[in-house]
């Protein structure tokens, strides 16, 4: 007998990523947290999750793979989220390899932009110690700039500083993430479907058409439960999920202490009957449903 889980957080990060937390801290996070299933979904990397693979046991909390890449295409920017594939898969190591490529990249150009435009240098070391990171990102150098003084906090240097700086077309697309996720046997789903490009809120019809686009490049699933919807968005992205099929999961976004989520808070009602949608996504990860 197969028991569901009652809670479920399908989007979580490390420091694989722009997390706090070691991949081999995870399953302890989950278990203290109540949660049955789980995903690690660091940006446009698997390494968590092969190392949470090989040492998870039976009487842990489940776990299934997960990966969140970072796309864009001439429709705007989407967080392609990937469950449940193989992690040796060609495809899928693949994708990584170019996001990571991709990211290097923007680090490199990002440091030259806020040293030419603002004058903020850092240290060998610390340049070093940022190209050391699995994945860098915005917000390794939005610490280092915290650290030198050029920013009171985090979300300061980003928004002030870092964002200033603008990329054409060093993103994967949403395509090329959802069809390798497909070919490593592996389930696409579309992050906080809501969120756009900063703080855009994209609703209504232009919503449906999004969701109708990336549905004809394969795109099996919405992230419907999410900690930072209202009800009235969980809703609506409900009313879609029903209307054009798609699976539905669950995912807090949590960070560690890089944000203050807390693991498990996806915004899902444990008493209430799950949703058609969810029920099709467990069923698909090898839940059997009664």
């Amino acid at each position: 007998m197969v028991h569901l889980p009652n809670k479920i957080d399908l989007h979580m990060h490390t420091i694989v990523s722009d997390g706090t937390d070691k991949p081999e801290d995870m399953i302890k996070i989950a278990e203290s947290s109540g949660i049955n299933l789980f995903s690690v979904t660091d940006h446009d990397a698997i390494k968590a999750g092969k190392i949470i693979k090989k040492i998870i046991k039976n009487t842990d909390p489940r776990f299934i793979t997960g990966v969140e890449f970072s796309c864009k295409d001439e429709e705007g920017k989407y967080h392609i989220l990937g469950y449940d594939y193989d992690p040796n898969g060609e495809s899928i190591n693949e994708l990584v390899r170019l996001g990571h490529e991709i990211r290097i990249q923007k680090v490199i150009e990002r440091l030259n932009f806020i040293k030419n435009e603002f004058g903020f240098e850092f240290s060998k070391d610390d340049v070093d110690q940022i190209f050391s990171l699995d994945n860098p990102g915005k917000p390794h150098i939005a610490n280092l700039m915290v650290k030198y003084g050029y920013a009171s906090s985090r979300s300061e240097a980003i928004t002030q500083f870092i964002d200033k700086k603008k990329f054409s077309n060093e993103y994967i697309s949403p395509e090329k993430a959802i069809r390798g996720i497909i070919l490593s046997g592996g389930i696409p789903v579309l992050a906080h479907p809501f969120y756009g490009d900063g703080d855009d809120l994209i609703l209504g019809d232009d919503m449906e058409k999004r969701l109708l686009r990336l549905k004809s490049f394969g795109l099996e699933g919405v992230e419907t439960f999410y900690s930072g919807f209202t009800e009235k968005l969980r809703m609506q992205m409900l009313s879609f999920a029903e209307k054009y099929d798609f699976m539905i999961t669950c995912g807090s976004d949590y960070h560690g202490s890089n944000k203050m989520v807390v693991a498990g808070d996806t915004g899902f009602d444990q008493t209430m009957p799950y949703p058609r949608g969810l029920s099709r996504f467990l069923e698909r990860v090898g839940y059997v449903l009664r």
